[in-house]
């Protein structure tokens, strides 16, 4: 009995199976959702925040005429990615969590999928868009995540009032 009561006041955050948390964010309300709920997470088990931003440049393949503007409009989403990604370390810092940031360009739902398995992260914590009762006919990257990650998924939905 002895064994038994020590083990239960065994401090749990050593025995945290969530090291590692990848918050995929692009600074969109549904994001948020996915965010706070994983730094409040990664602040109760001592998890290290990994922040991932993933360019997705529209209308491949493009006119050769707007293949000229390419480098700037990627140079842009990098930036805004970059402003996100450092609102979100900021979020963690108040948190006292620690935090890595990550720029990939490509498929968002892969670039997570992918970056999460060769990352070895331990869990993804994302956020949700509220869609109504047929929004799961469409399909998301919340949805293609959940359905092809290797690791955990922590999905946190909005609800149809915080729609604006």
């Amino acid at each position: 009995a002895e064994n038994y009561f020590k083990l239960l006041s065994y401090d749990c955050n050593t025995l945290t199976m969530y090291n590692d948390m990848l918050l995929p964010y692009d600074g969109t309300k549904e994001a948020d959702k996915g965010v706070e709920h994983g730094i409040e997470l990664a602040a109760e088990v001592g998890s290290t925040v990994h922040g991932l931003y993933v360019i997705s440049l529209p209308g491949a393949p493009r006119a050769v005429a707007l293949r000229d503007d390419e480098e700037e409009i990627r140079r842009e989403y990098e930036e805004y990615g970059e402003s996100v990604l450092n609102d979100l370390g900021s979020m963690a810092a108040e948190a006292g969590v620690d935090y890595e940031s990550h720029i990939l360009t490509g498929s968002p739902s892969d670039e997570i999928v992918t970056f999460a398995a060769e990352a070895e992260m331990d869990v993804i914590v994302i956020g949700s868009a509220y869609r109504g009762k047929l929004g799961n006919l469409i399909g998301g990257t919340t949805d293609k995540v959940v359905r092809s990650a290797s690791v955990p998924v922590i999905t946190r939905r909005m609800e149809a009032d915080e729609i604006s």
